[in-house]
């Protein structure tokens, strides 16, 4: 699910390809991007289930000052997209926001409804997928509440952009 259905052998390659490097070169510590949460967390599976002796870190996303998640995909953005793309990071605030707010949680269907319907607003964007996660399983949940993490991704203009965050 998640960035699996839009990239289907993503994570299949991604586990081969660092399984060989773990393999190789041994590492005592390994580190990975917050950005790319559900790639960590499938390494982080990796790691567990093949009892690699490799510490994993995961370190947090790096920011421009206006919130927008460092990624090499911002140089395919134009002016007025890289202004719009700064509506990833907005979201995840305003989620964190509301659920501040409903401390008994919120139903994950209408947030993401009520979060879709707010990114779309931007001319140039167009939402591929919200979900509220364990941030443990990636199993979706059905009440959003603070510690579940939300990820999305949504294509403004023709650039794919990812971002997820804690609540």
């Amino acid at each position: 699910g998640l960035e699996g259905k839009a990239r289907p052998t993503h994570f299949q390659g991604v586990t081969t390809v660092v399984a060989k490097l773990f393999n190789l070169v041994l590492p005592a510590v390994a580190v990975f991007g917050a950005k790319d949460y559900q790639q960590a967390q499938v390494i982080r599976r990796m790691v567990r289930d093949l009892n690699f002796p490799v510490r994993l870190l995961v370190a947090p996303t790096r920011r421009e000052e206006d919130g927008l998640a460092m990624s090499s995909r911002n140089a395919y953005l134009s002016a007025a997209e890289r202004e719009q793309a700064v509506v990833l990071s907005q979201a995840i605030r305003e989620a964190r926001r509301v659920v501040r707010l409903k401390r008994g949680g919120v139903p994950a269907e209408r947030l993401v409804r009520e979060l879709t319907a707010w990114i779309e607003r931007r001319p140039a964007a167009r939402v591929d997928h919200i979900a509220f996660i364990d941030p443990e399983t990636l199993a979706p949940v059905i009440q959003v509440r603070a510690g579940v993490r939300m990820v999305l991704a949504v294509v403004v203009g023709r650039t794919r952009l990812i971002d997820n965050g804690r609540l």
